[in-house]
């Protein structure tokens, strides 16, 4: 298979990799306990679930989107 025909290069897999999985992170860190209508829960509004959560996707997005752009090196041992 000729690696000059590849759309990415090996670090645009890995750095697509790492967003995957900070973006993963992130919406497991806003995922928690419910209220309902029996019973209220404030941890829904914890700083954890509103605010860091969010950077930390935004940031796995940020890497994910660079992963996409980067230009992949064209130095291929031959």
């Amino acid at each position: 298979m000729d690696k000059r025909n590849l759309a990415f290069g090996k670090t645009n897999f890995i750095w697509l990799a790492v967003g995957m999985v900070i973006v993963i992170l992130g919406f497991i860190l806003m995922s928690g306990g419910e209220s309902t209508d029996a019973a209220y829960d404030p941890s829904i509004f914890s700083p954890m679930r509103i605010k860091v959560a969010p950077v930390i996707t935004f940031v796995g997005f940020v890497s994910i989107i660079y992963a996409i752009i980067r230009k992949p090196n064209d130095n291929i041992a031959e």
